[in-house]
């Protein structure tokens, strides 16, 4: 069975500049997608956090605003949000994640990781652990690949030189954040030499890179656990 890691973000506020906190947590849609997709494929899936804290999920991901006016499409994200309740009571400690025990690592986006995942040795241990191994896939979406930054092997950035897509500066700006984020994640995976290839804003945009997938936004969460089915199948 493959087993899969989804590490989520343990913080429900994010510092902006001017000591500004805005409260957040991981975007709902990005772990509700691929999770029943994965659940539905019978993947068997653990759910990891920093310091094994009970992830929250983020509410203006549950906005009627921010998933086009869809209201049907909310009420289904609580839903299955409600319904994930044990699951995610049940997160286990980053600290305490051997990979060695999984076949896919996820980490979904919200603002949250740009807070704790951005700066976590843990994820970026499972990273190094992981990265390198062609029977593995690595995922991110969103804002997800915030935590990839701290990804370092004897001083080199693990991702430098491999394709990657990820909220854009542009999607940050207009979603009202670029002039009070400490840092945009964009500007940030290009400094750190990242081949970064944007799409449109807000449309779904995901990059496979070998044993890497990444997801622009929320609406490239289903496409991006659909890329991560497609290699866990040609793994197999």
């Amino acid at each position: 069975m493959t087993k899969v890691l989804i590490a989520l973000t343990g913080v429900t506020i994010w510092n902006l500049k001017g000591g500004e906190k805005h409260p957040t947590g991981f975007w709902v849609e990005e772990f509700a997608v691929p999770d029943r997709i994965f659940r539905e494929a019978g993947f068997d899936i653990t759910i990891a956090t920093p310091g094994g804290v009970t992830p929250t999920g983020d509410e203006l991901s549950l906005a009627v605003a921010m998933n086009n006016n869809d209201e049907a499409k909310v009420a289904e994200l609580r839903a299955y949000l409600n319904s994930s309740k044990d699951n995610l009571t049940a997160a286990i400690p980053l600290e305490s994640v051997n990979s060695a025990d999984y076949d896919v690592i996820f980490v979904p986006g919200g603002h949250g990781p740009m807070e704790d995942l951005a700066t976590n040795d843990d994820i970026a241990r499972i990273y190094a652990e992981t990265l390198d191994d062609s029977s593995k896939v690595v995922a991110s979406l969103c804002h997800g690949p915030a935590s990839f930054s701290s990804a370092t092997r004897d001083g080199e950035w693990l991702f430098k030189g491999r394709r990657i897509t990820a909220f854009l500066d542009e999607e940050e700006d207009q979603a009202g954040f670029a002039d009070r984020a400490p840092w945009l994640l964009e500007s940030r995976l290009r400094e750190y030499g990242a081949d970064f290839v944007a799409g449109p804003a807000w449309g779904s945009h995901v990059v496979v890179d070998g044993n890497l997938v990444t997801g622009q936004n929320p609406a490239s969460a289903e496409e991006a656990a659909n890329e991560v089915l497609k290699l866990v199948a040609q793994l197999a």
